[in-house]
């Protein structure tokens, strides 16, 4: 049975992160719902985030050498003017969260720490209680949230389908409780994180497989650069899912990276172990490839009290028996941020009326096809204001009673993982991606199953990633080692990826 829930015209949050939680904050004190599937304050990559705030406070520094970091990292394919814009707010953003009850590092003269972390020519990271800045963060928000009367949180409930009539939003239809609930609202905001989830290896909760994504895919939503997903190079390697990440902050303080023999394998590379991201992913991976092992080796930091200034890193390795102070930390990359997602404007607006999104699940031109390290929690925090702020702008129309649509199942990833991942890892070519899409299709297709919805992110992950003929960014075709000359944004809709799917693969039963 389905309850149908009328929310009097309030907006409904899908996503307890910190780009959900700023939304709803930012909307207050208008009415607003927040859906979360596990405990507020649990169960997201905010809360797992290490790296801090990318944030242009420090004497030395401003927006514009941030913005220059920005367009390097990202490889030709930022949105210029937008990522502009969310730098130049980051100022007042650390400011605001301030307000909010966040507490960050500071130095022995009182100022604001900063650290360093890959491809930044400056030291700019704030964080808020060392590597614990993404639990500490969401702790302060969350117990703003529940101590503001104009927002309300549903817990243990999930999304499954958005109701879309004439391209305009009506309804959600969620599960909660054992049961369905259709939420009659028009005006619903994707905050549900990444897509780490999607593979054996991955430092997102094991339930990020891109729900939001597989929300907007099915309503007919533009889809915007899904091939690019940035890889962590320094997961610690272990058995647990998902991994452990280990900080770039620990390479920005001098970590290096060596193999079983102590040799440090990235020496040579310009940047060295602080180069980008995809550059040092790459290395990591080749070195395992060649039948090698890859550890952080972090027991020559001199001055480096590493169990305080890493508190959360340090009690994980000791959790796999590991001591970082006198033993060097097993390594692997793992799928860590996605730079694709929904295609969304500088105000959140998807290409569905009614449709916002922001933070890791939107892609609104700010990290082109390399994330620079950090720039994803400032993201958070401004976008899901901008969105708020627009919601708020944005006249109520007549509300029509939302129809109940079709589907809806549980979802589990774990069908999809050992099927994208060889495929669209590190290091991709035509023919992996062509074998993922064939497996992926009639999982995709097969509506009533778990695998359906992560089956669909997955295969349309694939498509575009089998389209882009070239290596950039985090993207690396080994079959096409070469960059364009043209830097080009990719598009899709999954009716485009069913139809790509069938031509590409034309031994498929359809």
């Amino acid at each position: 049975m389905t309850v149908l829930h009328d929310t009097n015209g309030a907006p409904v949050v899908i996503g307890g992160g910190i780009a959900g939680l700023m939304t709803a904050l930012t909307l207050a004190p208008r009415p607003v719902m927040l859906l979360t599937g596990a405990p507020l304050g649990f169960e997201s990559s905010s809360v797992l985030a290490q790296g801090g705030i990318a944030a242009s406070i420090g004497s030395d520094d401003d927006a514009s050498r941030h913005l220059a970091d920005t367009l390097a990292a990202g490889d030709g394919l930022c949105d210029d003017v937008i990522a502009a814009a969310i730098l130049a707010a980051a100022p007042a953003a650390i400011e605001h969260l301030e307000r909010l009850g966040v507490t960050f590092d500071r130095d022995a003269d009182g100022k604001i720490a900063l650290g360093l972390e890959a491809a930044h020519s400056r030291r700019r990271i704030v964080h808020a209680g060392g590597d614990a800045s993404g639990r500490n963060l969401v702790r302060a928000l969350t117990r703003r949230v529940l101590e503001t009367p104009s927002i309300t949180v549903c817990e243990a409930t999930i999304a499954q389908r958005l109701v879309v009539e004439d391209n305009a939003v009506t309804g959600l239809l969620a599960r909660a409780d054992g049961g369905s609930v259709l939420f009659a609202t028009d005006r619903v905001v994707v905050a549900t994180g990444g897509i780490g989830g999607l593979f054996l290896h991955g430092t997102n909760p094991a339930g990020s497989f891109g729900q939001g994504l597989a929300l907007a895919a099915r309503a007919g939503a533009v889809m915007a650069d899904l091939e690019f997903i940035q890889f962590h190079p320094t997961a610690l390697d272990s058995g647990s899912f998902p991994l452990r990440l280990v900080s770039e902050a620990v390479r920005g303080e001098g970590a290096v990276l060596v193999d079983e023999r102590g040799d440090r394998f990235m020496a040579d590379v310009p940047g060295a172990e602080l180069a980008p991201r995809d550059v040092v992913a790459r290395a990591v991976s080749r070195h395992i490839a060649a039948g090698h092992r890859a550890f952080l080796d972090a027991m020559n930091i001199g001055g480096l009290d590493f169990a305080r200034r890493f508190p959360a890193i340090t009690a994980f390795c000791h959790e796999a028996g590991i001591d970082p102070v006198t033993q060097p930390i097993p390594i692997r990359p793992a799928a860590h941020y996605h730079m694709g997602g929904i295609l969304v404007d500088q105000a959140g607006r998807t290409s569905i009326e009614g449709l916002w999104a922001c933070g890791e699940a939107a892609c609104n031109g700010l990290h082109g096809a390399n994330r620079l390290a950090s720039n994803s929690l400032l993201e958070a925090v401004v976008c899901g204001g901008w969105v708020a702020r627009d919601i708020a702008a944005t006249t109520l129309v007549s509300r029509r009673s939302p129809r109940l649509p079709s589907g809806g199942t549980n979802s589990d990833p774990t069908a999809v993982r050992p099927l994208l991942s060889p495929a669209a890892g590190v290091l991709r070519d035509g023919e992996s991606l062509r074998a993922a899409a064939s497996a992926l299709y009639p999982l995709a297709m097969s509506h009533q199953q778990a695998a359906s919805d992560p089956a669909i992110v997955g295969l349309m992950i694939a498509i575009a990633a089998l389209r882009r003929k070239e290596s950039r960014g985090a993207h690396s075709r080994v079959d096409f080692p070469e960059r364009a000359e043209i830097a080009v944004h990719s598009t899709l809709r999954l009716g485009d990826a069913v139809a790509a799917a069938q031509d590409l693969l034309p031994d498929l039963v359809i």
